[in-house]
This record gives C-alpha cells, structure tokens and sequence, in this order.
C-alpha cells in the first residue's frame, strides 16, 4: 500500500453476526420507511462488545473508567503492528517472539496491533473461537515498555475457549493497568510491508513483520458502559516506516 492511503481495520456491524459466546446477539431492524414515514430509521439491539469494539477498565475492574472517560489521546496516534505467521488454533504467541519484533522495530510506541491473520476466519466457529492468543509474559513485556493500548485481529486477546472459569489475564494486564484493548480488529495484513524484513534473518522467526502506523481508534462515548463498537483506521506514514527503510 501507498504512504497515506487510509486503511478502514473494522468489521462491519450486521445483523445475526457472530459475537462473543453468551453475549448479546446483533439485531438491527427497520422501523420507519421513507416510502411510508418520510424517513428511514433503524433500531439496534446488541451488546456493547459486538463487531470490532473497545474494552474499557470497567470492563474487568470495578470502578475503572468508563467508555466516556477515556480520551482520543490515549486511543489515536502512532501505533505498530506486530504480524506472526504460521500460527495455528489456540497457538500461543511468546515473549521471545515479540521481543524480537519490537527489537527490530527501535521504537514502540504506546499503541500496538496484533495481527495473526485470523480475521479471515471470523464465519468459522472452530476457528474464531479458538485463535491465537498472546503469552501472559508477551503482555506484561508490552505494559512494560510502556503500551498502553493493545489491538488484536481475534475475539480476545486471551483464551475465548476455557474449560473452568474465564480467566482473563491479559486483560489483567492492560484493563487491570487503566489501558485498553481493542478487539475484532481486521485487515491488519493490508499493513504489511511489500518487502520482508531487513533483519529476517536475525529475527529468526521466519516471515514475522512489524510497520509503524497512525492509527484513529473511535469508539461511541457511551455514559457509564464497558465498551462500545469503534471504527479505527490506519495509515502508512513514511516519516515513521522503519519496516523497509522507506523515509519521506
């Protein structure tokens, strides 16, 4: 893609679209007609984490900030995607791995975009339940090196498929820490360099990638909720591209 051209990385919201198991399902219906009312006005019934959403603290945490609370400052800006190839279902994504993608990067801004690929496979219910998930050690590398905003292309930044009680640590580690995190992103991959990383052969890992971006994260400012859907875009900007040595 070209420096500049804005990438729309949101799942349209649709009715009877896949959600998360339990929530709330998609229900968008017609109750005004031009031909009959003069104007057309939908309703819309749906959880407030359907389609590609925000998770605010209050999410997991009792008493965190609210959708309303949080700022464009913290959920638009520079960002960088991390992009794993060959994983499979329930694979685990490790701190080495990230560590050595944001090595080669140099720089990691306070946004940061997981891209598995595993968007392409949201209609199979196999396999968008059981998607690649981020180690719990992979994540407090992130917090620590100061990420304040994690994205994901997949349900859940952690397991969606656990046999006991739902564990969610990495959400721990983010809503627990006052960020947020960003789910059912999609079209990550359209953000991949054209070229393989310069230091490939260094990183070890293949065909693994990195692209520093700007990213707009616009979710609804719903008053006292959890999360709210959001449209979020991105953008090459060639003044921040460390990925093939590409500068303005």
């Amino acid at each position: 893609m070209t420096a500049n051209e804005w990438v729309d990385l949101t799942r349209p919201l649709k009715a009877g679209m896949s959600v998360f198991p339990g929530d709330p399902e998609v229900e968008i219906s017609t109750v005004l007609e031009c031909a009959v009312d003069g104007v057309s006005v939908s309703v819309l019934r749906m959880g407030s984490h359907a389609g590609t959403h925000v998770d605010a603290p209050s999410h997991t945490v009792p008493g965190g900030r609210t959708m309303d609370q949080l700022q464009l400052s913290e959920l638009c800006g520079e960002a960088v995607v991390l992009g794993f190839d060959g994983l499979t279902s329930d694979s685990m994504i490790d701190e080495d791995r990230v560590s050595n993608l944001i090595n080669a990067a140099g720089h990691l801004p306070s946004r940061v975009l997981i891209c598995t690929m595993w968007d392409q496979l949201f209609d199979d219910t196999y396999a968008r339940e059981h998607h690649p998930v981020l180690s719990l050690e992979a994540a407090k590398l992130l917090w620590g090196k100061g990420v304040r905003l994690l994205g994901v292309d997949t349900l859940n930044p952690d397991p969606s498929v656990q046999k006991e009680c739902l564990r969610l640590p990495n959400h721990e580690v983010f809503l627990g820490g006052d960020g947020v995190i960003v789910e059912n992103l999609t079209r990550l991959q359209q953000l991949r360099p054209a070229s393989n990383l310069g230091a490939e052969d260094a990183l070890g890992q293949g065909q693994d990638w990195f692209r520093i971006v700007r990213i707009g994260v616009y979710p609804i400012p719903l008053v006292g909720a959890d999360g709210a859907p959001c449209r979020v875009v991105a953008r090459v900007d060639n003044s921040l591209d460390r990925s093939t040595g590409e500068t303005s």
